[in-house]
């Protein structure tokens, strides 16, 4: 176990916590699990990691070292205690009895913090949606004062249980409503995407592991004024943008060419089931483009993961056989020697050649050879852009 207390102590503290499962995504340091927890409000104290064949079936990470971090909380000031794995409702009631502090874990953080960012009236939607669900497993902890009360001679359970019941059903109609809701939502977003299909429209939509710089690299290319900031989950609501690439060569009339380009929410390693369901009208916008501009943070030295993450998303949501570009970004924060010699080249994606570029959102650096290939996949249809560099077979195809 490694332990690293700190000696400030501010009002909302929490003590993160991974146990290492044998998973090759483990984060010894847990760092993503850090950044979470400050972009909910939270200030992380103190770091716990330790590791296990598998997950104590009634405090996940058993009584012992449950016992250490109530002492390492009490020590350092916590308030609570992240988890950086998810928990069962079980595994968080029986740990928050034996701590007495509350016990979350990455799913409600990052739930959280999409309630937070949510500003459409779709995207607040869609996070109460996941929030619900995620409720409606977990009405046990609310109700569990209610556990030793009973009802009377041949009455069946007591008031614990009947408020459990009555909860559930509360909840249940909330999803129920909450779904239809998002329905019209879809409807509308299916509507909207077949005016633009009607009108010949080249979609092109924006995906990427959070904080890849995908609206920083948006704003840049449409003039636009999305918000962006060095933070997880800046972006929540799907914007769409005219991206204008210059003249049309084959527009007698002199006119321009245009595409219609997206901006999405970012992609998260474990990101919660529910969220990928409520966010389906959402994410449908990549699933429905023509090609996609995978953004990745290249100064991050473990982009080879969260390129892994981004693609199993883009699996889960049926756009993984979308043509890609990849677009390997921040190259203004890379070291001299880590900058690439060619403005572009190949990256072998799942087995598959795939263009790359290398660009900066922020200093604008690559942008014009970007434009460049967007132009020459929008002048031709869907599934004939984007060939490869140097290979005479590929022309007019897809990598």
């Amino acid at each position: 176990m490694s332990e690293t207390p700190q000696t400030q102590r501010p009002a909302a503290s929490a003590i993160l916590v991974g146990v290492d499962l044998g998973h090759p995504h483990f984060d010894a340091e847990l760092e993503e699990l850090g950044l979470l927890a400050q972009t909910a409000g939270l200030e992380p104290v103190a770091r716990v990691t330790c590791k296990r064949k598998a997950p104590d079936a009634a405090l996940f990470i058993g009584s012992g070292k449950a016992d250490e971090i109530k002492l390492l909380a009490e020590q350092a000031g916590a308030s609570e205690v992240l988890f950086d794995q998810s928990l069962s409702p079980a595994q968080q009631r029986n740990l928050e009895r034996h701590l007495g502090l509350p016990v979350n874990d990455r799913t409600l953080l990052i739930l959280e913090i999409f309630a937070q960012r949510a500003r459409s009236h779709e995207g607040k939607l869609q996070v109460e949606l996941a929030r619900l669900q995620y409720v409606s497993t977990r009405l046990v902890r609310r109700w569990s004062h209610l556990e030793r009360q009973t009802g009377g001679a041949g009455v069946r359970g007591g008031p614990g249980e009947k408020q459990i019941e009555l909860d559930r059903r509360m909840i249940g109609e909330a999803i129920k409503r909450t779904r239809e809701r998002l329905e019209k939502v879809k409807k509308q977003r299916h509507t909207q995407r077949r005016q633009r299909e009607r009108q010949g429209a080249f979609n092109i939509s924006l995906v990427g592991y959070t904080n890849a710089g995908k609206s920083t690299l948006f704003n840049s290319l449409v003039k636009a004024r999305a918000y962006a900031a060095d933070q997880l989950f800046a972006t929540l609501d799907t914007t769409t943008r005219q991206l204008y690439l210059g003249p049309n060569p084959d527009d007698p009339q002199g006119g321009g060419r245009s595409v219609s380009l997206s901006d999405t929410v970012g992609f998260i390693r474990d990101l919660p089931h529910g969220l990928i369901d409520a966010f389906e009208a959402t994410l449908q916008e990549a699933a429905d483009a023509d090609l996609l501009l995978h953004v990745v943070d290249a100064a991050n030295p473990n982009h080879p993961e969260q390129i892994a993450e981004v693609q199993r998303v883009l699996r889960e949501i049926g756009a993984d056989q979308v043509p890609q570009l990849l677009v390997f970004n921040k190259v203004d924060a890379l070291d001299a020697g880590q900058h690439p010699r060619q403005a572009e080249d190949v990256f072998e994606l799942e087995g598959t050649p795939v263009p790359r570029l290398f660009v900066s959102g922020r200093s604008g650096h690559g942008l014009p050879a970007l434009r460049s290939r967007l132009a020459e996949a929008a002048a031709g249809a869907r599934g004939a852009a984007l060939a490869l560099p140097g290979d005479p077979e590929m022309q007019g195809t897809v990598a």
